[in-house]
């Protein structure tokens, strides 16, 4: 599940919908997170509802119950990654505006969780504002490698050698996904389909 709201608010109902292993993106982020820092103190910035969620300070308390998580929510830093606006002024300031305030309540706070998967998008920015001091932990990154774990642990990694074929689809504007993904992927994505969802979804086979 490669979203951070949707993991926080639905993965135990996809979970029960679905008849293979499903993996979401908070676990493996905290579990990051919690190893990555040195002095115990964790910020996280995440969308409104995945910090109204909690599920960040559960996720690192039960990784590490002495860990002291602060959390951040930045309604605005999507917006600007879905525009295309993935740095100058505008972008540094907005991230200033949300990350210096948390930095300065907390000062002991040396590893920045990036609840969000568009956030490794505002990487560059995010480093230049927390400063050499602060570890960054991507959460879309180390679910990648947890999905590897998870392939190797159920002997589940494929033998296959030939092309690769994508398949890419969304429920928005299918311009500015195209323009925001290729960003992402640093390549040309095939045509991508516009989808509706418009009943439950049953992930069964």
């Amino acid at each position: 599940v490669a979203c951070n709201t949707a993991t926080a608010q639905a993965l135990p109902l996809v979970r029960d919908q679905a008849d293979v292993p499903v993996v979401g993106v908070v676990r493996p982020g905290a579990v990051a997170a919690a190893a990555a820092t040195r002095s115990g103190h964790v910020g996280v910035v995440a969308t409104t509802g995945t910090v109204a969620s909690g599920a960040y300070p559960a996720a690192i308390g039960e990784a590490n119950p002495a860990m002291i998580v602060s959390q951040q929510a930045c309604p605005t830093l999507v917006p600007l990654v879905e525009a295309g606006k993935v740095d100058g002024p505008e972008t540094e300031r907005e991230v200033r505006g949300y990350l210096e305030p948390m930095l300065a309540e907390d000062p002991e706070i040396d590893t920045l969780l990036l609840g969000c998967t568009h956030y490794p998008l505002l990487r560059p920015t995010i480093e230049r504002v927390v400063g050499r001091g602060v570890a960054v932990v991507d959460s879309a990154f180390t679910t990648g490698i947890a999905v590897e774990d998870l392939l190797d642990a159920l002997h589940a990694r494929t033998d296959f050698s030939g092309p690769a074929r994508h398949r890419v689809a969304t429920t928005g504007d299918v311009a500015a996904f195209t323009s925001v993904a290729e960003r992402v992927f640093g390549d040309r994505l095939p045509d991508v389909e516009s989808v509706s969802v418009e009943a439950p979804l049953s992930l069964k086979a």
